[in-house]
C-alpha cells in the first residue's frame, strides 16, 4: 500500500496534464494552410537561397500567403513552377534556365609562375587569407574547389587550376557564387550566351604579365560591338546583357580571348570581304584634254630693200674697172 498511493497520485497528476495540454492544444492552435506543406514538398530542398528566401520551407509559405511567383526555383526549373502553379490552382509562369559562369580562364597553361607554394589548408577561403593566394593573378581562380565541394549536381570540377562548370548538370542553384571569396562565379539567364571570362582590375601591361588570357582593357570589344552592349570599365570588359544580342562580333575582336561565348561555338574573325572589281564594260570617266603645244610661228626672212641691192651692184662694177 505504501507505493500504491503515490502511484496512483503521479498517475492522476500525468492524467490532468494531458488533458490540459490537449485542451491548449486546441484553445492556442495556430492554423495553417495545407498548401504549404504541398508547395514544401513540390520544391527539390535544396535551400540554396536563389530565389531569394532563407529556403524552400521560407519560399514555399510566401508563395501561399503573399503570392510570390511560383518560378523563382532556379533548380527546379519549369518543372517544379509548373508543379507549384498546380498546387495554387494558377497558370504556370515561363521559366528562363539559368547557368553558372566561372569569370576566370587562367589555366596553368596562361598564367605565369605562382608567388609562392601554399601548404596551408586545402581551402580557397584560407589560401585568399594568406596574400591573395598563390597565384601571379590577385583577382583569378585559386582553384582549391570550395565551389565543387558546395555544388549539389556535381557540375563543378577543377581542370588546369581552373574551375569549369558542366552546362548539361548545371541547376543554376548559386551555392557555388556564394563559396567563391573572389566572386568569379555568377549566374544568370542561359539565353546569354557571351561573357568576358576574366575579372582582373590591373592595367594591361600588369594583366598580360600574369596571364595571356586576361582582358588588357584596350577597348576594342566595346568600339566593334554595333549595339553599345560592351563597356570597359576599371580596365575590364562588361556587359550590359539588356542591349546584347549575342551577335559575337566583340568574341571574334578580342586579341587575348578572353570574351568568349559560353555555349561552346566558336567564333572565329572573317577576314575582310576584298573589294569588287570594276566591270570590263564600264565607259572609263573623260580625261581632260591635254593642252596643245603652241604652232610654231613661221620664220620670216628679212628681204633686202630694192635701193640696197642697186649701191651693191654699183660697188661691184667699181671694183671691176679698177
Amino acid at each position: 500500500m505504501n507505493f500504491i498511493i503515490p502511484a496512483l497520485v503521479f498517475a492522476a497528476i500525468g492524467l490532468l496534464a494531458g488533458v490540459l495540454l490537449t485542451v491548449c492544444s486546441k484553445v492556442f492552435e495556430v492554423k495553417t494552410d495545407e498548401r504549404i506543406d504541398k508547395v514544401n514538398e513540390v520544391l527539390p530542398q535544396v535551400n540554396c537561397g536563389s530565389c531569394g528566401f532563407s529556403g524552400c520551407a521560407a519560399y514555399a509559405e510566401a508563395i501561399v500567403k503573399n503570392g510570390v511567383a511560383t518560378n523563382l526555383c532556379n533548380p527546379g526549373g519549369s518543372e517544379v513552377a509548373k508543379k507549384v502553379a498546380e498546387v495554387m490552382g494558377v497558370a504556370a509562369m515561363e521559366t528562363v534556365p539559368k547557368i553558372a559562369v566561372v569569370r576566370c580562364n587562367g589555366d596553368c597553361n596562361a598564367r605565369s609562375a605562382n608567388k609562392f607554394e601554399f601548404d596551408g589548408v586545402q581551402s580557397c577561403k584560407a589560401a585568399k587569407r594568406f596574400y591573395n593566394g598563390q597565384s601571379a593573378c590577385a583577382y583569378g581562380c585559386l582553384g582549391y574547389g570550395d565551389c565543387v565541394r558546395e555544388c549539389t549536381h556535381d557540375a563543378i570540377s577543377i581542370v588546369d587550376g581552373v574551375a569549369k562548370i558542366d552546362r548539361s548538370k548545371c541547376g543554376g542553384c548559386g551555392l557555388c557564387a556564394k563559396a567563391c571569396p573572389n566572386q568569379l562565379i555568377v549566374v544568370h539567364d542561359i539565353t546569354n550566351r557571351i561573357d568576358v571570362l576574366c575579372s582582373s582590375q590591373d592595367i594591361g601591361k600588369n594583366t598580360r604579365t600574369a596571364c595571356k588570357n586576361g582582358c588588357i582593357g584596350c577597348k576594342k570589344c566595346e568600339k566593334t560591338c554595333p549595339f553599345g552592349a560592351i563597356t570597359v570599365e576599371n580596365n575590364l570588359a562588361r556587359i550590359d546583357y539588356s542591349k546584347c544580342k549575342n551577335c559575337g562580333k566583340c568574341v571574334a575582336g578580342c586579341p587575348t580571348h578572353a570574351i568568349q561565348r559560353c555555349d561552346g561555338i566558336v567564333m572565329v574573325a572573317k577576314p575582310a570581304a576584298p573589294k569588287p572589281a570594276a566591270p570590263a564594260n564600264q565607259t572609263a570617266a573623260p580625261t581632260a584634254p591635254k593642252a596643245e603645244a603652241p604652232a610654231p610661228k613661221p620664220e620670216v626672212k628679212a628681204e633686202t630693200a630694192p635701193e640696197a641691192k642697186a649701191e651693191a651692184k654699183t660697188e661691184v662694177k667699181a671694183e671691176e674697172n679698177s
